[in-house]
C-alpha cells in the first residue's frame, strides 16, 4: 500500500495546485469560462496523479517532478495557442508560461509527496 499513499498524496496535491492555478488564471478582469476552469484544474490534477504512479528512473526526485510537470502541461499549453488573443498575454507567452508553471507545480508536488510525506517512488 506504499504506492497507494504516494498516489493519493500526489493527486491531492495536484488538485490543490489546480485550484491555485485556477485562482491565478482568473485574477484578470474577465471571468474564465467553466470549460477552461475545469481544464486547468484537471490538467494540474493529472500532473499529480502521473507523479504518483510514475516509476521513471530519473536520478533525483526534483528532476522527476520537473519532467512530469513539463510533459503533462503540454496539452494545456497547446490549447492556449488556440484561445482568443489577449492584449496582455501573447499566444507564445501563454504557451511558455503554462509549461514553466507546470514544471513548478510538478516540483512542488514532488516536494510535498517525497519530502514532506516521505512517500518515495
Amino acid at each position: 500500500m506504499k504506492k497507494g499513499k504516494r498516489i493519493t498524496i500526489a493527486t491531492l496535491s495536484g488538485i490543490l495546485f489546480g485550484f491555485v492555478c485556477y485562482g491565478l488564471a482568473s485574477s484578470g478582469p474577465e471571468k474564465l469560462a467553466l470549460p477552461i476552469a475545469l481544464q486547468i484544474i484537471t490538467s494540474r490534477t493529472l500532473i499529480g496523479f502521473a507523479i504518483g504512479i510514475s516509476s521513471l528512473p530519473l536520478k533525483h526526485w526534483s528532476l522527476h517532478g520537473l519532467v512530469m510537470g513539463m510533459i503533462f502541461s503540454l496539452p494545456l499549453a497547446f490549447s492556449g495557442l488556440v484561445a482568443p488573443e489577449n492584449p496582455d498575454f501573447s499566444h507564445s507567452m501563454m504557451f511558455i508560461s503554462t509549461i514553466v508553471m507546470g514544471m513548478i507545480y510538478g516540483l512542488l508536488i514532488e516536494v510535498i509527496t517525497s519530502l514532506l510525506f516521505k512517500a518515495k517512488a
